[in-house]
């Protein structure tokens, strides 16, 4: 997507002063100097209050005066602490051993799973967490005010200073001060939103209906909130477990807290006429996906009337550096806690340094105006399959201000004023252009895309070392057509191949698209078995610089194909398509020879087939990007279902044969709470009728050194061959769980892979009887499987497996064991 907020953060993640009375930063320490993490800081006589980091680090602002802070940890007795100046920073407090001056239980180091009282009023919370809040009601609805914000953040002199910003200086009259962790940062870019939310418990089902968005001009309408609720989730604090960025966090209320949280009652406390009780919480292991802070609960309802909490410095997470989320609560009535105000922030950072530089981002939600149990029929709830509603996006500056929720102060008004004026400086668009060819793969031109630049050379056999040069015409995101084309060289063969289609979809509202193409190229076929209609789609098997063995079996195809499509419910989509493809041998050393009639005394070395399909495409939870006739996928996990029908069609157009093929398709993403995520993929298929091997399922081998989904690592090319197939692949990964609780490898941050793959087929005699391609058929009637076992995340980018064959280790050339990697980003 251009213009995407994304590329801003990636932009300034390489590379006004707050009105606040009291500031204090600093570190708490014991007689000996050493650090003392999760130590409660909290200004007297207030309830604003912090916990110290790991490295015993702090920092805490209000906006009224303070002159004392009250610092405590078990086994410590509180301490008060003078200040001296309304401004405070390099603050040292040592707390000495001894006997606490109140009556309370002290632990030591971890606190007791017993005779805690800490305990008890958490086992209360179980007890009534499905009693509180909007979980009450059958059916609610509020209205709902967000505001996100990215700002650079640790700005110091140097940078003020440094040659990438020359000619942009005056975007630094914006600098600010962070209330949380009381950096210097500066706005870069907000977007804004007025939704209305429906909710229905009986059904369980939720409707979200935008009414306004406005954002600083980087990013716009549809595409930019997608981004943002990826970015951010929403969640409810008394879930078991919390996701942000593709992980999952163990919630300090969660079920099994006691077992990866240490919690302390620390307060008592009348919070709006109701008596409240303060507990403090941190973790009992580093490295582990948890959260220290604190919060306040009723007496009577225990239901959460506010809560703090901040992500581990250690928590084995990518590019993020701190999260911090602040949520509170209002009383509707004696025994009613609703959701008021979250916040939460994020420092998006290439290292996980203090000093290092890095992006904000901040989200802020606000509710009100709630109304309960008037039922709305359960089609209201119905998805949209083709949002477009562009007024959302215009409302004025009036409309604005009558209805945000809170006034925006002067730095966010500044922000509006600041990206205006930045949008119109040469060299901020140079770099901004730049990392928008990285993160796309395109050079953007007017009207037109060059690329993708990743596919512009390759290597194979056949063709040798491999050139390419394409594009795609794009008008703007949602473009309701688009064409696409390329051409190649390949300095082995000394020929030019090519491809293009287009794309149109002429109903929006039921996304009705038609499209056609034609492609003729050298291809390894049978890298994948399930297949679609993309007629430009080629696999890295194809061309692929590094390879582990022989890549000359491929194929010369000539592929033409037609197609229409529908989507008439949200994620489901149907297409009917016709192709008619070529297909021969492309290098003297691989055949594709069959007998062409009864007699098995001539053969044919070109494959002639007209294929009529119907196919059927189901992904629940699947996020876009966009409305156009290409959107984009958000980065989250959803289940797919896909089933494919093709009828080959002999006689027409000269075709060859006549047969009926089945292909399902079927991959399921499960979260398992704190021991990570796995995923299970199942493909199954059959062709009914006689067909030679260039129409067979070939099971697809993995000849490259990358790891290749939905591939077999230790198979070589057409080493199995098959007319029916199932196969089934589980992976897991446990995201650090294990390393996280070894010493010597903790710090690293690795991720532990460990995933199992096998399949099962057979061929037909009467597909035997016409094969002449000199290739012995092999099918896996005894399964095929292997196991592997990876580490990833390492240095936050690599990842490495390792697969070992389970059987079949006697065959000829065949792999025992390999070692595939692959590069990625990932949180």
């Amino acid at each position: 997507m251009k213009n995407s907020i994304l590329t801003l953060v990636l932009l300034f993640a390489s590379v006004s002063f707050m009105s606040a009375q009291t500031k204090v930063s600093g570190m708490v320490v014991d007689n000996t100097d050493m650090p003392i993490p999760y130590a409660n800081v909290v200004f007297k006589g207030s309830k604003i209050g912090v916990v110290s980091n790991e490295d015993g680090r702090f920092y805490i602002e209000a906006l009224d005066s303070y002159d004392t802070l009250l610092v405590s940890f078990v086994g410590f007795p509180t301490k008060e602490v003078k200040l001296t100046k309304s401004v405070s920073y390099d603050f040292k407090i040592v707390l000495s051993e001894g006997k606490s001056l109140k009556e309370v239980v002290v632990y030591a180091g971890k606190t007791s799973k017993k005779n805690n009282p800490a305990l008890d009023i958490l086992r209360k919370i179980w007890e009534r967490r499905r009693k509180n809040g909007l979980k009450m009601f059958k059916q609610y609805q509020y209205d709902k005010y967000e505001k996100v914000e990215f700002d650079m953040n640790t700005i110091d002199s140097a940078m003020m200073k440094s040659k990438i910003f020359k000619g942009m200086e005056f975007v630094f009259k914006n600098v600010d001060t962070s209330r949380v962790t009381g950096k210097t940062y500066l706005p870069i870019f907000i977007n804004e939103s007025i939704s209305e939310v429906y909710g229905d418990n009986q059904i369980k089902k939720t409707k979200e209906i935008l009414k306004a968005n406005k954002n600083s001009g980087l990013g716009n309408g549809d595409g930019v909130n997608t981004f943002i609720k990826d970015l951010y989730n929403d969640f409810d604090i008394y879930d078991n477990y919390l996701n942000f960025f593709d992980k999952s966090f163990t919630s300090p209320l969660s079920r099994t807290g006691i077992d990866v949280y240490n919690y302390v009652l620390a307060d008592t406390a009348v919070i709006d006429n109701k008596l409240c009780y303060n507990i403090v919480f941190y973790p009992r292991r580093k490295n582990e996906l948890t959260f220290k802070g604190d919060f306040w609960v009723n007496d009577t309802t225990f239901a959460i009337k506010k809560i703090n909490m901040a992500v581990t410095k250690s928590a084995n997470i990518n590019w993020v550096k701190d999260i911090y989320i602040e949520q509170e609560f209002e009383v509707l009535n004696d025994s009613v806690f609703l959701p008021t105000r979250d916040y939460m922030m994020s420092d998006f950072a290439l290292r996980k340094k203090e000093e290092s530089k890095g992006i904000y981002g901040k989200r802020t939600t606000m509710y009100q105006n709630f109304k309960f149990n008037e039922k709305k029929p359960e089609k209201f709830y119905k998805e949209e399959i083709n949002f477009i509603d562009n007024s959302v996006y215009n409302k004025n500056d009036d409309y604005w201000s009558e209805n945000r929720f809170e006034k925006l102060n002067k730095d966010e008004q500044g922000i509006y004023k600041m990206l205006d004026t930045l949008k119109t400086v040469k060299k901020f668009q140079r770099m901004y252009n730049l990392v928008s060819i990285l993160g796309s793969g395109y050079v953007e031109f007017k009207n037109f895309d060059y690329g993708p630049i990743f596919s512009t050379f390759g290597y194979n056999e056949v063709e040798g070392v491999r050139v390419r040069v394409g594009g795609r015409t794009y008008f703007g995101p949602n473009d309701t057509w688009r064409l696409q084309a390329y051409t190649a060289y390949g300095f082995e063969d000394n020929k030019f191949k090519y491809g293009f289609s287009g794309k149109w979809m002429v109903d929006k509202k039921n996304r009705i698209i038609l499209s056609g193409g034609n492609r003729r190229d050298v291809e390894q076929i049978g890298a994948s078995l399930t297949t679609t209609n993309d007629v430009l789609g080629r696999s890295y098997a194809s061309s692929g610089v590094f390879t582990t063995g022989a890549n000359g079996k491929l194929t010369n195809i000539n592929l033409t194909t037609i197609a229409a499509e529908i989507e008439p419910a949200k994620n489901f989509t149907m297409q009917l398509g016709f192709s008619y493809r070529t297909l021969e041998s492309a290098s003297d050393t691989f055949s594709l020879d069959y007998f062409n009639d009864n007699t098995f005394s001539t053969t044919n070395s070109e494959v002639k087939q007209s294929e009529i399909n119907l196919q059927f495409e189901y992904t629940p939870k699947r996020k876009t990007i966009g409305y156009g006739v290409e959107r984009r996928e958000v980065d989250s996990p959803y289940s797919r279902f896909f089933i494919n029908y093709s009828q080959g069609l002999k006689g027409f157009i000269d075709s060859d044969f006549d047969y009926q093929k089945i292909q399902l398709y079927y991959k399921q993403p499960v979260i398992i709470g704190a021991i990570g995520r796995s995923n299970f993929t199942v493909e199954l298929g059959k062709t009914f009728g006689q067909i030679p091997l260039g129409l067979m399922s070939v099971v697809p081998g993995n000849q490259t050194y990358f790891i290749i989904d939905n591939t077999f690592n230790n198979l070589n090319f057409y080493e199995f061959v098959a007319d029916q197939y199932a196969t089934i692949n589980w992976q897991h990964n446990f995201q650090g769980k294990i390393f996280a609780r070894i010493p010597g490898l903790r710090k690293l941050n690795l991720r532990e892979i460990i995933g199992v793959k096998g399949v099962y087929g057979t061929v037909s005699d009467e597909n035997q009887a016409i094969n002449a391609s000199g290739l012995i058929y092999q099918s896996p009637e005894k399964p095929y499987w292997e196991y592997s076992a990876g580490i990833g995340n390492i240095f936050k980018v690599f990842r490495l497996d390792f697969a070992w064959r389970g059987n079949y280790r006697d065959v000829p050339d065949g792999n025992n064991f390999t070692v595939k990697g692959s590069f990625g980003f990932h949180f």
